[in-house]
This record gives C-alpha cells, sequence and structure tokens, in this order.
C-alpha cells in the first residue's frame, strides 16, 4: 500500500525566470490556475507559466508552502489556499477571479493498494480526491472559463497499464481520461485534454525511502520503452504545449517513457 499527495512540498521551490523568456506566446498575459501548484508538477507548470509571460494563481492546502512557491515565482504569482473535496472551498478560491483562462488540476491526496488489503474509506481514496476533485474544480472553475481557453486533467499511466495490484487508482486513473473526453463534448469550445504521467524523478518519489524508490525505479525502467524516469520539467512541457494548442481537444498525453507502449 502506498499514499499519494501531490500537493504540498518539503522542498524549497526553485525560481522561475525575473521576466518572461518566451516572446509571442498564447500564454503572454493569460491566467494560468494550478491547483496543486506549490510542488512537484503543479509548480513546474507555474514557472513554464511564468516564463511564457502568464499569471498563475497557485492553489492548495497548505499556505506557507503556496506563500513560498508564490514568492519564488514573482510578481506574476497569486495564491490562495483551497481543498479540492470541498465543494464550498472550491467555489470560495474561484468566486474572485474574473477570468480564468487555463486550468491545470494536479492537486490529489489518496492510498493505493490491494483490494483485499485497503478499507473501503482508503480504496475510495483515489476517486474522492483525483477523480471528484478534478471534476468539481472544473465544475465550479466553468463560469469563468475564457472560451478559448483550456484545462488539463491529470491522470496516469496505470489508466492502461496497472504498475502492481491497485485496482481503484487504475480504475480512477481511465476514469479521469473519460471525464477529460466527455467535459470536451461539454465545454466546447472551451479545449480539455489530460496528461497521464508515468514515474518521475521528482517531489513525490523524492519524499519516499530511497531504497523504495530505488526499486520501484528500477522496475518501471524496464518496463518502458526508453528506460528511463521522466521529469517533473517533462510534464509541464506536456502541459503547456496543451494549454497552446488550439486544436487539440478531448486527448491524453503521455510523458511515460513509453510505459504505455509496452
Amino acid at each position: 500500500m502506498s499514499t499519494s499527495d501531490n500537493s504540498d512540498t518539503t522542498t524549497a521551490p526553485a525560481p522561475a525566470p525575473a521576466a518572461a523568456s518566451v516572446p509571442n506566446s498564447p500564454l503572454a498575459d493569460r491566467t494560468v490556475v494550478i491547483l496543486g501548484g506549490g510542488s512537484g508538477m503543479g509548480y513546474a507548470v507555474a514557472r513554464r507559466s511564468v516564463a511564457h509571460g502568464a499569471r498563475v494563481v497557485l492553489g492548495g492546502r497548505t499556505a506557507d508552502r503556496l506563500a513560498a512557491a508564490a514568492e519564488a515565482l514573482g510578481e506574476r504569482a497569486s495564491w490562495r489556499t483551497v481543498d479540492t473535496t470541498d465543494q464550498a472551498s472550491l467555489a470560495a478560491f474561484f468566486a474572485p477571479l474574473e477570468r480564468v483562462d487555463h486550468l491545470f488540476t494536479p492537486a490529489a491526496s489518496y492510498q493505493t493498494g490491494p483490494m483485499l488489503e485497503l478499507d473501503d474509506e482508503a480504496a475510495e481514496s483515489p476517486f474522492t480526491s483525483k477523480f471528484w476533485g478534478q471534476y468539481y474544480a472544473v465544475k465550479h472553475a466553468a463560469p469563468k472559463l475564457a472560451r478559448d481557453g483550456s484545462v488539463v486533467l491529470v491522470s496516469g499511466a496505470a489508466s492502461v497499464r496497472p504498475f502492481g495490484a491497485a485496482p481503484a487508482y487504475a480504475a480512477c486513473n481511465a476514469a479521469v481520461e473519460g471525464l477529460g473526453r466527455g467535459l470536451a463534448v461539454e465545454l466546447a469550445p472551451v479545449r480539455v485534454n489530460v496528461v497521464s504521467p508515468g514515474a518521475l524523478d521528482g517531489d513525490l518519489w523524492g519524499r519516499r525511502p530511497a531504497e523504495v524508490r530505488e526499486e520501484g525505479f528500477a522496475r518501471y525502467r524496464e518496463a518502458t520503452v526508453l528506460g528511463r524516469i521522466g521529469t517533473e520539467e517533462e510534464v509541464a512541457d506536456s502541459v503547456v504545449f496543451l494549454f497552446g494548442n488550439g486544436n487539440m481537444t478531448g486527448s491524453t498525453l503521455y510523458p511515460d517513457g513509453g510505459y504505455a507502449l509496452r
């Protein structure tokens, strides 16, 4: 059994570029909202967005971590706390925003493991946090979404190839990808896509014991086409691409080193 939390961080965030460094970017002067933006791939997307000239609004559960991330990002960043499992909290988070151009939703906290070992609450936690958390985040953001804007949801490569005995988690990731397709139809012309990473050498795995991390990474490398572990920055590349590509919706990208292919 393992626990995943994509909403917080234990390390100081790397600073963003002091000024926009990508000329003529479609993200320039747009508002990018990232739930789970204080760490991990959420913070990596925030850094990329600032480099493209966007304003970023970070959401998460822990105020001091969000504040540190926003300070590192500079004057284009702001933050407020939010619990994505609480609809009232989501409504309060989005209420002050006049417009959301792009939304990214990596915030989630859940447990994984075999069906016969998890209690019911733990087994349901991927759906409670990762599926319904993203579903209701989009619901409360929808009235503020720009017609030429986008949403990028987060699933995981276990959606198509479970890494171990964790059936509820695998099903949740598959459900998120189906949610992305359904929302793409309902919210058009707003674009909705999904990014589905594999194992990443970053914040989440960095908080696991070294022996657990290295064993998991060795198994993952063996299972991929490229034989390597991905990075949060590579996921951020995929997300920013989906923000900016005006003809892409209802799709899922797999920055997983070919894990899903194998």
